[in-house]
């Protein structure tokens, strides 16, 4: 779906922030980017929006070369939510909000109506369509960003560290929506330094460091066969260390595996 093809790039000619980047994103992935502060994960998917050019290299959407796309025609296809979302928002209401993109792509008014209110349905905002965004609580207004995407067709959703700042309900409820969504076909891009996301909600991750990308793998590979982890600014999820430390136990990627395979384990008389 997405192709990047040995992308490099840097804030001034006289540095480079990362070089030799190459990754695809398919259909349905929900792909992690780790890695320490400063390495390029946020510059990575800023890339993949148009927000920045590349220095070298090309990114592909379907074999098309998209380098040169503004961030308009870009968001036909990939849409952003931003780590804070009140800074993309701009119309007094979330039906509003959500309406903008399929206007500027010229749907009639009824078309606009409908998309807008399927889009809301999706999140669970039908009951917020006459609310002023900027009173939304942190965990609706990223929905409305999501629902703006969805009205907008999008087939990448790429979310900067969206559950920082949010309570477990919340961060439940998002991940909740985030793997119904990647169900329907959507693929999920997290920016993230939680681990424990990574481990457990996560197919995939790539981790940028030693100014290139230096991991790209499963949870599984990169969690239990990595020796460089501190090295890259990550550590190893407790259910994943209690798991290895375990004989015959298996990797378990949330604290809630790991509880009932210990279970079982016990109940087997630890074999």
């Amino acid at each position: 779906m997405l192709r990047v093809s040995d992308v490099a790039f840097g804030y001034v000619p006289e540095q480079t922030l990362f070089k030799d980047v190459s990754f695809t994103i398919e259909s349905g992935e929900f792909l992690a980017v780790g890695g320490r502060n400063g390495c390029g994960k946020t510059t990575i998917t800023r890339l993949l929006v148009g927000l920045e050019t590349p220095r070298t290299g090309r990114i592909f959407y379907n074999d098309t070369d998209i380098t040169g796309w503004t961030p308009a025609k870009r968001s036909q296809y990939i849409g952003y939510v931003f780590q804070q979302p009140d800074r993309q928002m701009f119309r007094p209401t979330v039906a509003q909000e959500v309406a903008f993109g399929p206007e500027q792509q010229g749907y009639s008014r009824a078309e606009v109506k409908e998309i807008t209110a399927q889009a809301l349905e999706r999140v669970r905002l039908s009951d917020k369509a006459d609310a002023y965004p900027p009173l939304l609580h942190r965990g609706e207004k990223q929905r409305v960003a999501i629902a703006s995407a969805l009205a907008m067709q999008s087939e990448i959703l790429i979310l900067d560290e969206p559950t920082s700042g949010q309570d477990g309900t919340e961060t439940k409820e998002l991940l909740g929506l985030l793997q119904s969504l990647r169900k329907d076909g959507l693929a999920i891009v997290l920016i993230t330094h939680d681990m424990e996301i990574i481990a457990s909600q996560c197919s995939r991750v790539l981790v940028m460091g030693n100014q290139t990308k230096a991991f790209d793998g499963s949870p599984e590979e990169l969690f239990t066969k990595r020796d460089d982890l501190e090295a890259l600014g990550l550590e190893r999820p407790a259910c994943v260390s209690l798991s290895m430390a375990v004989p015959s136990l298996g990797y378990c990627a949330s604290m809630e595996e790991f509880t009932k395979r210990m279970i079982t384990y016990k109940q087997q008389g630890g074999r």
